[in-house]
């Protein structure tokens, strides 16, 4: 597959590669010589304004992918094969699909003015795919389907590739144990607390707990490590390792031996991935101590992080994680509900849209967590479990990655999450 562009820039080279990796497992060839271009025996993209031979696949372009700098766009919607579009062109196809993809994996409305939720984050409620009402679906997944059936209908030797699903599982833990490992001055607070109130029930747990009369209501691991044999899954863990405590950051701290053990023991076994603080969000050289402390303890070197609260913001904490050898990072999707925050359920590249580069940070995008469903929609467990099978639905339609973020909290006994464990486990038996 070749593709014809008066000009070849960083932003056609970076979304052509995206394109043509997922349409036929390899990048797109570009060229800007129209003499290769006619002579070239398949699929032929025309990406400019004009026709240059009567068997091509025409695409008008927008001007995004020939811009420089950050802009607002013109952007309106319209439907097309049932799906919502933008950038609207003539042509053999009705919009310049390599913008719009670009738009959307590049994250560009992040860049511009918007509105932060209560934790400063870029609002789900501020994103295009929100405001259309196409969150809850991989768009690009859907685009390129149907730009590939176009392209077999004009080329009946091309042939697209067939990408595979998957299910990966991943946890995030952020705090350990309930009421084990915390010490006194810790623990004492917390039953003040528990006593203030009135929850007696929970002042005598905790009081159990203490004991070793009962078993830690947030541990989960031997019940997770179960579940992953029983359906053989390759699960990835992420662990917060915060050297304080503060208000976001309730990790028991990263020297308790306990914790070291812990997270060797899920590195022997797993993939394992820094969980980084809320306050390396507020001070950078946070996140190199964290990763080297997290080494420390795993005694593997890290590559792999997704952010605590999902609190990320662009280009910054992208830029810090490469400066600190972060290859592959799983924050991309929203804290505050679920969806798919870049309209795709595939890892792609992150592109530094300041810098105008491709990088070598592989994101992974995940489509559901358990806390949106918790904490921000209010779901029963059985709603969680109905909405978890929809992504799931969504993603398989696609042969995309499904990616799930559970809590080892949410799997244990707390009676704040009476249900949740039992719904996992439900999810699993109909889909392992």
């Amino acid at each position: 597959m070749i593709l014809f562009a008066h000009t070849i820039t960083a932003r056609l080279e970076y979304v052509a590669a995206f394109l043509g990796t997922q349409l036929r497992g390899i990048p797109v060839k570009l060229t800007c010589n129209q003499a290769e271009f006619s002579a070239y025996p398949g699929a032929r993209i025309n990406y400019s304004d004009k026709k240059i031979t009567a068997d091509e696949c025409w695409l008008p372009p927008s001007s995004l992918l020939f811009e420089q700098g950050i802009r607002p766009q013109p952007i309106t919607c319209f439907e097309t094969n049932g799906y919502k579009a933008f950038f609207k062109t003539g042509g053999d196809y009705p919009f310049d699909i390599l913008a719009a993809v670009f738009y959307l994996l590049s994250r560009y409305e992040e860049y511009l003015p918007h509105k932060k939720d209560l934790y400063g984050r870029f609002a789900h409620t501020e994103s295009l795919a929100f405001k259309e009402g196409f969150l809850g679906i991989p768009l690009i997944h859907y685009w390129l389907k149907d730009f590939s059936a176009m392209l077999s209908l004009k080329f009946p030797l091309f042939s697209s590739g067939n990408n595979v699903f998957h299910f990966l599982p991943t946890y995030d833990i952020d705090e350990a144990f309930s009421f084990k490992h915390k010490g006194w001055i810790r623990n004492t607070g917390a039953a003040l607390k528990d006593l203030l109130k009135g929850n007696r029930a929970r002042l005598r747990q905790r009081h159990k707990v203490r004991m070793n009369q009962e078993p830690d209501p947030f541990n989960s691991y031997d019940w997770m490590d179960d579940v992953h044999e029983k359906y053989k899954l390759e699960p990835r863990y992420f662990f917060l390792v915060a050297e304080k405590n503060a208000s976001y950051d309730r990790n028991i701290l990263p020297g308790k031996a306990v914790v070291s053990a812990l997270i060797r023991r899920h590195a022997d076994k797993y993939e394992v991935g820094l969980h980084p603080s809320w306050q390396s969000g507020d001070d950078p050289a946070l996140l190199r101590r964290e990763k080297e402390r997290l080494e420390q303890a795993a005694g593997i070197r890290v590559a792999s992080s997704r952010q605590h609260f999902i609190r990320f913001h662009v280009p910054g904490t992208f830029r810090r994680l490469i400066a600190n050898g972060i290859k592959e990072d799983f924050s991309m999707g929203y804290g505050s509900i679920n969806g798919f925050r870049a309209s795709v359920s595939v890892p792609f590249y992150w592109y530094d849209l300041e810098n105008e580069t491709a990088t070598g940070l592989l994101l992974y995008p995940f489509c559901y967590m358990d806390a949106n469903s918790f904490y921000e929609q209010q779901y029963s467990a059985q709603q969680a479990l109905a909405e978890m099978k929809q992504y799931y639905a969504e993603v398989k339609n696609v042969n995309g990655l499904f990616i799930s973020i559970w809590h080892n909290t949410f799997l244990g006994t707390d009676e704040r999450f009476k249900g949740w464990r039992e719904v996992y486990l439900e999810f699993l038996d109909q889909h392992c």
